[in-house]
């Protein structure tokens, strides 16, 4: 008897190191490798237009890649588990493979396919430790210490990295057509996108790892270098294998860091779904509501050149340096008071990368509600702007009205004489950053 079993492909758009098709490959005689435009995702505050963009790029290179093993990717619409019952009948599939993921949504997804179809889940296709591998003594059901999570982390066995299947026996059907971006959401997109797919995931990889991997520690926080791997969005959609990147000669120990980030905040949030919507610890905060303060911080408008280049870059790029993510992150919350709640429905909005477990985390470590010990910890602005853009080219980079000043000075051009000012066309700064923090203080009662 033929065995058929479909292969839903979910944040896992990728043929090499993809276990969850290698093994439903070697375990069945044809596959049916199937994507489903879920309506439940598509109408949510989650579908936005650069990711869209994204994920039309993405879903074409992979149908490509499936041509050349004798497939291709089937396309449907509409809700997930009716479209997979309906697939799994035309075929008489009698199972589908697909990669557990960590939120609350892709948990309720396998119950939802388990009531209709033989479900087999694959934890090790999206992370290279899953979340409930690492647990920790005293019965907590996750850990919530970075740096004794990661000594773990480093410990654990990793799964050999799978090669792409040589040929897949698909069965003959209607596949359905590949999606536009606008039919996934319109709406505007930031200009410069970096594109989607394996393909240019892999060509992204190999130029980062023969130029910039070997001095990512020492480069690594210098915005004006841009040389950060820029691999974020293939990993949020799956187009590169985190356990593929990880065990690549030539990557150095600090990133490997960088990707067990990724693992623990999917861990904290898969322990904690409810996470992306309330504080993970409640520190008695009572936050400022969306203002004109929080409309200039999304303009690029705040006066302060550093996070005015970072939210322009995200504007422009869908992308922004993990520095500045920091520093604008920092201003809106500890600074000017103001919910993270915004600021990551923002970077949602905007983000290609928009994890919902590496972006809700990260700002609630932000915004001392997450993970972070030291939860009251301020900076200042102005000397993140002078250790990680010293020469002020991130700045110019992202901010015209400020090209034509020299040198460091760009970071404080309400400084400069009042007649050079005014021809800017460049705001004063919103806030005195001293001030905000000592707010930030009083309010937490620190």
């Amino acid at each position: 008897m033929v065995s058929t079993a479909i292969v839903l492909f979910t944040r896992d758009l990728r043929i090499r190191d993809n276990p969850t098709l290698w093994r439903a490959v070697h375990a069945h005689d044809r596959v049916v490798p199937l994507f489903v435009l879920d309506d439940d995702i598509l109408k949510g505050d989650f579908n936005r237009p650069n990711r869209a963009t994204f994920l039309a790029e993405s879903l074409a290179d992979l149908d490509a890649a499936l041509r050349g093993l004798g497939a291709g990717l089937v396309i449907r619409r509409g809700r997930l588990e009716r479209e997979v019952a309906d697939v799994a009948q035309e075929t008489n599939a009698d199972a589908v493979h697909l990669s557990l993921d960590a939120s609350r949504y892709s948990a309720g997804r396998v119950k939802r396919l388990r009531d209709t179809i033989e479900v087999v889940g694959h934890d090790d296709t999206l992370f290279v430790v899953p979340p409930g591998r690492i647990r920790p003594s005293g019965g907590n059901d996750h850990m919530s210490v970075f740096g004794a999570y990661y000594r773990r982390w480093e410990k654990q066995d990793r799964r050999p990295v799978h090669s792409a299947p040589k040929a897949i026996d698909m069965p003959r059907m209607q596949r359905g057509k590949l999606p536009e971006p606008d039919d996934i959401c319109k709406g505007n997109r930031s200009p410069n996108l970096a594109p989607g797919g394996e393909t240019a995931a892999r060509e992204r990889l190999k130029a980062w790892l023969k130029y910039d991997a070997e001095r990512y520690a020492e480069v690594n926080d210098e915005l004006a270098a841009d040389a950060t791997s820029r691999l974020s969005p293939y990993l949020h959609f799956g187009c590169v294998s985190p356990v593929e990147l990880v065990s690549r000669k030539g990557v150095v120990a600090d990133f490997v860091r960088q990707v067990a980030w990724r693992d623990f905040h999917a861990q904290v949030l898969s322990a904690r779904p409810g996470s992306t919507k309330r504080d993970y610890r409640h520190r008695g905060d009572n936050w400022r509501g969306a203002n004109e303060d929080f409309e200039a911080w999304k303009q690029g408008r705040t006066g302060l050149p550093i996070v005015d280049a970072g939210m322009r870059q995200l504007a422009e790029e869908g992308w922004m340096h993990n520095r500045a993510r920091l520093i604008v992150g920092h201003l809106l919350v500890k600074t000017l008071y103001i919910d993270w709640r915004l600021g990551a429905q923002h970077f949602v909005d905007l983000l290609v990368d928009g994890d919902t477990s590496n972006n809700t985390m990260n700002w609630q470590w932000v915004a001392g509600t997450g993970t972070d010990s030291r939860y009251n910890r301020t900076f200042s602005v102005d000397s993140q702007a002078k250790r990680y853009d010293p020469r002020g080219d991130y700045v110019r980079r992202y901010i015209p009205e400020l090209r034509g000043i020299d040198g460091p000075a760009v970071h404080r051009p309400w400084t400069l004489p009042d007649d050079m000012r005014k021809a800017l066309d460049y705001p004063d700064p919103i806030v005195d950053v001293a001030e905000g923090n000592r707010r930030f203080l009083a309010a937490r009662g620190a």
